[in-house]
């Protein structure tokens, strides 16, 4: 199963096993952060959903 990456300059998430260096919606070498639910109030890790708490409600930045 894939993870999902929060870049952490624009907030854009893309599911793929390791992070890009280059963000796809900013262009620029961001850092990322594990955006994936590991808590049962959003699914937990087999769910495949994003934690709300790192994207903050933006879903129309998640890239599949």
């Amino acid at each position: 199963m894939a993870h999902k990456w929060s870049c952490s300059n624009c907030g854009y998430i893309v599911d793929a096993d390791t992070p890009p260096e280059v963000c796809p919606s900013c262009k620029q070498n961001c850092a990322f952060v594990d955006a994936a639910c590991y808590t049962p109030e959003c699914g937990g890790p087999e769910s495949g959903n994003v934690d709300p708490r790192i994207v903050q409600g933006n879903p129309d930045k998640i890239k599949q």
